[in-house]
């Protein structure tokens, strides 16, 4: 069998630098468009669970919720960013921090005040940045809003592990949902004080 070597001129180089520079720089929202198109299978499993215990959904969403960290951090090491980041990334998490709060209140592992609070907290949100949105205004992610959403995931991810009655999967989750109604204050107050101006 004849092998055929290949030149590896100057120009070469730089067209496969480039290439691979331009794969690594949409691994960011590749991890993204993954965490949304996992939510699905995700809600089929924690479905599926008894009494909201269950490894399947919960090892789908601890994987989910570590590409949230992942990506943020490919951004900022590669030094990227673009529009779908910026407003699929955010989504992602709410919609799967919905979905969990939402089904594991429905197998009685979350309270309704919880439950509440969580999505009153985004929908309030989501208008509030669909609003800044339509004036110009783009809001970067606050240090606390991104605790409060690790927070949330640890939570809701301990949850799904453990059975009925365990103490600190619930506490860990109201500390989520503390943190998350702070930073949400701070971001409506932050909304309102660029639309005044």
């Amino acid at each position: 069998m004849a092998v055929v070597a290949r030149r590896h001129t100057p120009e070469v180089e730089e067209a496969e630098t480039i290439a691979t520079r331009g794969v690594v720089h949409h691994l960011p929202n590749a991890l993204t468009a993954a965490r949304l198109l996992a939510i699905p299978f995700f809600v089929v499993l924690e479905l599926d669970a008894r009494g909201g215990h269950s490894w399947p959904a919960g090892l789908l969403f601890a994987a989910a919720s570590l590409t949230d960290w992942f990506d943020g951090y490919l951004a900022r090491r590669l030094n990227v960013s673009s529009r779908f980041g910026r407003l699929a990334d955010p989504l992602a998490d709410r919609l799967l921090i919905g979905a969990a709060v939402l089904l594991l209140w429905h197998n009685n592992r979350v309270p309704l005040l919880v439950l509440a609070l969580v999505i009153g907290r985004d929908l309030i949100l989501i208008g509030g940045f669909s609003v800044a949105a339509d004036r110009g205004y783009e809001l970067s992610v606050l240090y606390l809003g991104k605790t409060a959403t690790f927070v949330l995931m640890m939570g809701l991810g301990l949850i799904m592990f453990s059975h009925p009655g365990a103490t600190v999967p619930d506490v860990v989750l109201d500390v989520g949902v503390v943190l998350s109604l702070a930073a949400g204050a701070v971001y409506v107050v932050t909304v309102g004080r660029r639309l005044r101006t």
